[in-house]
């Protein structure tokens, strides 16, 4: 469940400098290349930076993929300067005037525009800066038939952001009245963006890919545009992650060959995918120690240094993050080592509250204080959606092994 590089990095390391997120480089740079490999040469492969926006992440990833997609001027500007030659696609529901006049002037590639207002701001502001910008307007797709395959994939989707009343993108008939303002001016449209769902399977992606791609070609013929106009269509990302099954992957094979078919049922369609958790989430770990074990009305407790502070994911999932034992050196108390064996125990942190768990009632051979604990599948929405300023612990460190990390932290 942990590389080897990793298990040793994070053996390594001082107790005062835990608890500590260990990522391994290699092993990411191994998966990307992977699922770079299993998808058609004319996909492209956007990184959604929200899902880790750590500069050697970044780097690792920028030989195997298109570009990155950011959600914020903060990341924006974060993105441009830790790997400048890649394109950006800046989306995002509440963009701000500051955060387009930002995009603007550092010349991101594509912007998903997200209402009509969005699109007039924009528009404004391009004409002001007397810079082009080239535009994909993302839809909320209505999925209210259950025939339809792309929306019986939504009835098991892990989180809906469209296909339903939501706050992301816009109506069709907004699309509509959106046209117009792009007919002429610095605004270059460029194609469509729907990004419906997350936690969804390789059949399900790729239902929802093809009603994508269907919907950008109808409206092409509806309106008579140019087949500039909607050449891109941005299918987002959501590929399933199983928290609970940390070996079982979302299916890139399978989900290449039906995109090589999709792009083959739509011809001169540019298809864009933006996956963040599925491609490095299995890259990282959180490493942290046990400070205590003991018993409560027969249910054992292990305290951890840090907790959901600084790993959030559990508790926001309501999943028990997987975890290894790393085995602590010998115990320096006269006093004997507390432990539990051969049972479930709960593991939580250092936090006042009851809701500070990062995995409940996992059996465990042994699990004893001094020992380390290293959860898995912390590459992605772990540190950076964390609160970390409760309770004022001190942060983790971050290292790094694998390329350009001199094989250290």
């Amino acid at each position: 469940m942990i590389t080897s590089a990793a298990a040793a990095l994070a053996a390594s390391l001082a107790a005062d400098a835990l608890p500590a997120y260990v990522y391994d480089l290699a092993d990411l740079t191994a998966h990307a290349r992977a699922v770079r490999a299993a998808l058609p040469p004319g996909v492209e492969l956007y990184y959604a930076a929200k899902a880790n926006p750590a500069a050697p992440v970044l780097a690792a990833l920028a030989p195997h993929v298109t570009g990155y997609e950011v959600a914020s001027g903060g990341e924006l500007a974060h993105v441009r300067e830790a790997v400048p030659r890649l394109p950006v696609a800046f989306g995002g529901p509440g963009k701000t005037d500051g955060e387009l006049r930002l995009a603007l002037r550092l010349r991101a590639e594509r912007f998903h525009v997200e209402s009509e207002h969005e699109l007039r701001r924009l528009r404004a502001l391009a004409e002001e800066a007397g810079r082009p910008a080239d535009v994909l307007l993302r839809v909320n797709l209505p999925l209210a038939d259950g025939a339809d395959a792309a929306a019986a994939a939504l009835d098991g989707a892990a989180l809906a952001m469209g296909g339903r009343p939501s706050p992301f993108g816009m109506d069709p008939d907004a699309v509509d009245r959106c046209l117009p303002l792009l007919a002429r001016g610095p605004l270059r449209l460029r194609g469509v963006h729907a990004h419906l769902a997350s936690g969804l399977d390789a059949a399900a992606q790729l239902a929802v890919a093809d009603r994508v791609a269907r919907w950008a070609r109808d409206l092409a013929a509806r309106h008579g545009l140019p087949p500039e106009a909607v050449a891109e269509v941005g299918a987002g990302g959501g590929m399933a992650v199983d928290y609970a099954r940390p070996g079982d992957r979302f299916d890139w094979e399978t989900y290449g060959k039906g995109l090589a078919d999709l792009a083959r049922r739509h011809p001169g369609t540019v298809l864009r995918i933006e996956p963040g958790r599925a491609l490095t989430a299995y890259c990282g770990w959180y490493v942290t120690d046990v400070l205590d074990v003991k018993t409560s009305g027969d249910e054992a407790f292990a305290v951890l240094r840090g907790g959901t502070h600084h790993l959030r994911t559990p508790a926001t999932k309501g999943h028990d993050q997987p975890f290894t034992v790393l085995p602590g050196g010998p115990w320096p108390h006269p006093w004997p080592r507390p432990d539990t064996r051969g049972g479930p125990v709960t593991l939580v942190g250092q936090l006042c509250t009851p809701k500070d768990v990062l995995a409940r009632r996992v059996p465990v051979d042994v699990l004893r204080a001094g020992d380390r604990v290293a959860f898995a599948m912390a590459g992605a929405y772990a540190w950076n959606i964390s609160h970390h300023e409760f309770l004022m612990h001190p942060p983790p460190g971050f290292h790094y092994v694998g390329p350009g990390t001199g094989g250290g932290g």
